[in-house]
Parts: C-alpha cells; sequence; structure tokens
C-alpha cells in the first residue's frame, strides 16, 4: 500500500538531528513519496538538498509563505520566481493568506499571494494553498482571474462546507491531516460530505500530529493513521482510501505521477 504525504516539512531545517531516519520511517510506513513546501528563501536550498538526496521520495515546492513576509519580499519573490523551471520543483507553495495572528501585513499578504498565483496561471504548475482566517480575503483575490480552474491543494483545509464546495468547483483538493484524528471536530463532517475523490492527505509535520501522538513532534509516517480515519468516517477499505488519494496526489503533483513510472 503506498501513500503520499502532500504537505510535510520534511528537511533537515525541520529534523536537524535524525532527517534520514524520519524518511527512512516515512518509506518503511508505506509513506513512499512527499510535497515538501517552501516557507521562505532561506529555506530553499534545505529543500533542494532533499530532493537531491532522495529524489523518488522527495519534491520539493517553490513560495513564499503568508507569515514570513519581510521588508525583502519582492526580492524574495524574484529569486523564487527565477527557480520555478528548475527540474526538481514540483509546483509552488505554500503560499496563500493568514490573518490569524497578525494583520498588519495584510495588503502585503494580498500582493504576493496574487502575484503567485499569477505565476501558477501563466506556467500551468500546481499551488499548495494556506488559508488561516483570511478566506474572504483569498476568495477575492481568487476573483480576479475570474471563473478559471485550478490545480492543487488547500492545505490543512479548515473552512467550512461553502469553502469546500467552492474549491472543488474550482479544481482543488482538500489536504487532510492530523485534524481528523482530533475528537469533536468538523472535519469529519466535511471529508464525509465530500468524499474521498476530492481529499489528499498531509502531516504538515512536524506540526499537527494526530491522535495518539497530539502533542509531539509530528512525522511522515503517521499518514496511515489519517487515512484510516478517513477511510472510517467515509465507511471505504484502508486500501481504496490509500489508492484514490494517491491517485489524487499524482494527479494534482504531475512530478510524483513521473517518478512512479519512471
Amino acid at each position: 500500500m503506498n501513500l503520499v504525504d502532500t504537505h510535510t516539512h520534511l528537511s533537515r531545517e525541520y529534523y536537524p538531528d535524525d532527517f534520514d531516519e524520519v524518511v527512512a520511517r516515512a518509506v518503511e510506513a508505506g509513506v513512499t513519496q512527499a510535497i515538501v513546501p517552501c516557507v521562505n528563501a532561506q529555506s530553499i536550498n534545505s529543500l533542494f538538498e532533499a530532493a537531491d538526496q532522495y529524489p523518488q521520495h522527495l519534491f520539493p515546492l517553490i513560495g513564499l509563505h503568508p507569515t514570513d513576509i519581510t521588508e525583502t519580499y519582492r526580492e524574495d519573490l524574484a529569486l523564487m520566481e527565477s527557480l520555478l523551471t528548475d527540474p526538481r520543483v514540483a509546483g509552488i507553495g505554500e503560499i496563500g493568506i493568514d490573518l490569524y495572528h497578525d494583520t498588519s501585513l495584510r495588503s502585503e499578504q494580498q500582493e504576493v499571494f496574487y502575484t503567485q498565483l499569477t505565476w501558477a496561471r501563466e506556467r500551468n504548475m500546481p499551488l499548495s494553498i494556506h488559508i488561516r482566517s483570511g478566506y474572504e480575503d483569498a476568495l477575492a483575490i481568487f476573483n480576479k482571474f475570474g471563473n478559471v480552474q485550478w490545480s492543487g491543494v488547500l492545505h490543512c483545509f479548515s473552512g467550512g462546507i461553502q469553502e469546500a464546495e467552492w474549491a472543488i468547483r474550482h479544481g482543488f483538493a482538500l489536504g487532510i491531516g492530523g485534524v481528523v484524528t482530533f475528537k469533536n471536530n468538523k472535519l469529519q463532517e466535511i471529508v464525509k460530505a465530500v468524499g474521498p475523490e476530492h481529499i489528499v492527505l498531509e502531516t504538515d509535520a512536524p506540526f499537527l500530529a494526530p491522535t495518539p501522538h497530539r502533542g509531539t513532534r509530528n512525522e511522515s509516517m503517521y499518514i496511515p493513521l489519517i487515512a484510516a480515519k478517513v477511510a472510517e468516517v467515509c465507511d471505504l477499505p484502508l486500501e481504496d482510501i490509500a489508492r484514490i488519494t494517491t491517485e489524487n496526489s499524482q494527479r494534482i503533483f504531475q512530478k510524483l505521477k513521473t517518478e512512479t513510472n519512471s
């Protein structure tokens, strides 16, 4: 049974002491491929080093995270745009709007998000989208592009059924992580409503570890726990969830499928 982690910060930047062991544990658990998002310009070298070391397993994205915007953000964007043609890059992310803790850079977040969405449209590249307390802003920016189809994932999906339906209509899958295993969470209702054909699995490791590891460092090897909960919620065999979500992941991030068939 092969599984894909569509969002994990699996590089030495986040796992300085046991990076190789973390990769090995993921592969042993059946998580044979992982999408590794970028958050800022400083993380790029670590992402590429990880991809070079594990080219069949780790696939980096390029993007500027909304809470990593600094006074050099335009220079950072220029550097990132220049790297989009690098053959190791599987897409653009993680990008988006995050107004949960701080709204002081709201206009800069909007500018950065719009710029990176433009890259995706111009290059037909998939996206990893981060939205936290910012759906109104994010949807307004998407609307500037008209009623177009995108390819990508709403990472760590936290919206309601209306946001889920919007995402699906516009070509996005919902990124379902450890939160789905927590007690009394609305995400289970969303997963049941939309079905596995519209979701992908993720950990957001080292953050948001699933039950029973909640509160500890997360790893990609926990994807089977998330898959098992999704299978329970959808009343389907685990093997079906693994197959469907892996196919969804490979359809969105074409480099995964290319590597699998090589």
